[in-house]
């Protein structure tokens, strides 16, 4: 499994979720639209890759105010969910993060309700630092 920047020859792979994963995740366009308005900070946008096949796509940024990465997006196309690329795309996320060294923590967070999500996370010591509405903010040192 690696990642492959977004760019303007592949921006257009289509990826989604399952019908009722939409409310927790946002869209591929969504996502592309975030990295293009973080842009200035770092942004990278990808795909999540199996040997040549798209499986899912990812997104995060800096944040120097909190003086910390945001992963900012993750989601694993319906089609190859419960195969472990999720977990391996966070693997490699925090891999990244760490040899960039740049900061000293990440931070996500994730939808009321999505169990999944917590599920994954927490594999990784993330824990809940405070919510805003529906949405619960995370934290990892690393």
């Amino acid at each position: 499994m690696h990642f492959v920047d977004v760019d303007e020859t592949n921006w257009r792979t289509r990826l989604a979720v399952k019908k009722e994963q939409e409310t927790y995740v946002a869209n591929a366009t969504v996502l592309l639209a975030r990295a293009y308005a973080y842009r200035k900070l770092n942004s990278r946008a990808f795909y999540i890759m199996d040997g040549d096949v798209p499986v899912g796509m990812g997104l995060y940024y800096d944040c120097p105010e909190l003086q910390s990465y945001i992963l900012s997006q993750l989601f694993i196309d319906a089609r190859y969910q419960r195969k472990g690329f999720g977990k391996a795309a966070v693997a490699m996320c925090l891999d990244e993060m760490r040899r960039a060294a740049r900061f000293d923590k990440v931070t996500l967070c994730y939808v009321e309700g999505d169990e999944a999500a917590l599920n994954l996370y927490t594999q990784f010591g993330f824990h809940e630092v405070d919510r805003e509405e529906d949405e619960i903010n995370m934290e990892l040192t690393l």
